[in-house]
């Protein structure tokens, strides 16, 4: 995911930014956005048990993944994606920054219903494939996260790489929709390449280019790269399956 501020500057809308911080006000802004970060996914998971208690979301959920039906259903979530966004980095209010971050998470937590249903009750392993594919998810997440921190190095330079794959993937998932064909296995795998980039590239964010008080957008963005990588992991685990 793409953030639309620009890394070196030392101040953001009067803020300073966390790269001009010191240590233990730095490490505050840390904790404060993987905290958000874990409270994404905790509601992620609230979310996704509601929606699934019911039949009729499930039915309209699973009946929106077929052909151009898939692709409306893509959109949508894109829009929704785009719009929680800018609004988290637009606004200083704490309110609508977390009724963009809470609006992104529902969205998430609806396209993932079909994913997660039919792993759950029609894989042979059930619901220890939701498992399996979370703690792989998790692991890969903390190994990258670290990499950033311990090198410190800038990851800014991925922004361009990640954008092209991005509409690369976009252009076969459209095909795939409209022609009928199954991207399978190699698709699945360059996918969670192109996440964990964009994990790389969050993180890196986060230590260059947020201002002291944007830990929300900074969470949100974070957030979404890790359940990219959920989704193609996810996907990896039920082909196996």
């Amino acid at each position: 995911m793409e953030q639309s501020n620009e890394s070196h500057f030392e101040q953001f809308d009067g803020q300073l930014m966390v790269s001009s911080l010191a240590t233990e006000e730095r490490v505050a802004f840390y904790k404060k956005t993987y905290a958000h970060v874990a409270g994404g996914v905790l509601v992620f998971i609230l979310f996704e048990w509601l929606l699934l208690q019911s039949d009729a979301i499930i039915e309209f959920a699973l009946s929106m993944t077929q052909g151009w039906r898939w692709l409306i259903m893509l959109g949508g979530f894109m829009f929704i994606t785009n719009y929680a966004e800018g609004m988290a980095l637009k606004t200083q209010d704490k309110n609508k920054q977390y009724l963009a971050y809470g609006l992104y998470i529902l969205a998430e937590a609806f396209i993932f219903v079909p994913l997660i249903y039919i792993a759950a009750f029609y894989m042979d392993s059930g619901t220890e494939i939701l498992n399996q594919a979370a703690i792989v998810t998790l692991a890969l997440f903390t190994g990258l996260t670290a990499v950033v921190f311990v090198t410190k190095k800038d990851f800014s330079f991925l922004k361009t790489g990640l954008t092209i794959g991005f509409f690369i993937a976009l252009g076969l998932i459209i095909a795939g929709s409209l022609f009928g064909f199954n991207l399978g296995l190699w698709f699945s795998a360059a996918m969670c390449l192109l996440a964990g980039g964009s994990i790389l590239y969050q993180t890196s964010n986060l230590i260059h280019k947020y201002s002291e008080d944007q830990y929300i957008p900074a969470s949100l963005g974070l957030f979404a790269s890790l359940m990219l990588l959920f989704w193609y992991v996810l996907q990896i685990f039920m082909s196996r399956d």
